[in-house]
């Protein structure tokens, strides 16, 4: 009896052996299977839907994501989720997004090529926005050529409706988020200083 007890064990441990090793491999399987790609697909669709299919924005007042720097867009994409920056349009899309989507939207974004609006230069609220920017020093942290680099966001090419948006939004103090940096720098700044600067910005064609 012994001796069969101890056959069955061997013929169930053969047995187990490549089942085991079957479900792992299965396991596995599902694990890099399309359907985690396809959900981020899915969620990108959502992105691109106001974002626009290359990133790039062609809706008002809705910035364009394509060549943001990868931290940055992380960032705020977590402070959107955790509540530290609120938006009736991002707060609900960040809302559940895991820390492997974030990163996933993040790197699809970073890695678009920004394309800047072809549209007439207003030469006079161009040329007081390059002084402004150059008084300021915008460069010292976005880059010389203002493609944002870290947490500091890409500035060139961006459109000028949301800029404007943006610098309004940190003089109110009504834009969120731990870093305040930009309410101290932008204080004083007037409502045509304000277009001036977007209105510069949203032309520069940085790579």
């Amino acid at each position: 009896m012994q001796r069969r007890n101890a056959s069955l064990a061997g013929d169930f441990r053969r047995l187990a052996s490549p089942l085991a090793a079957a479900f792992l491999s299965a396991t596995v399987a599902a694990a890099e299977s399309p359907a985690s790609e396809t959900t981020i697909q899915e969620k990108l669709e959502v992105c691109a839907s106001c974002h626009g299919q290359n990133g790039n924005s062609t809706i008002e007042g809705i910035p364009s994501l394509a060549g943001q720097p990868e931290i940055f867009i992380t960032t705020q994409l977590i402070y959107f989720r955790e509540g530290l920056r609120q938006s009736k349009q991002m707060t609900p899309q960040a809302d559940g997004l895991s820390d492997a989507d974030i990163e996933a939207i993040a790197e699809h974004y970073s890695e678009l090529t920004p394309v800047t609006i072809d549209r007439p230069i207003i030469r006079d609220l161009y040329e007081r926005g390059r002084a402004i920017v150059r008084s300021m020093r915008c460069g010292t942290c976005h880059l010389p050529d203002y493609s944002g680099r870290a947490q500091m966001p890409r500035l060139a090419g961006q459109r000028e409706d949301y800029l404007v948006l943006s610098m309004r939004a940190y003089l109110d103090e009504t834009r969120g988020g731990p870093d305040t940096t930009m309410i101290g720098i932008l204080h004083g700044l007037s409502g045509l200083d304000i277009r001036a600067l977007a209105h510069f910005l949203s032309l520069q064609t940085a790579q």
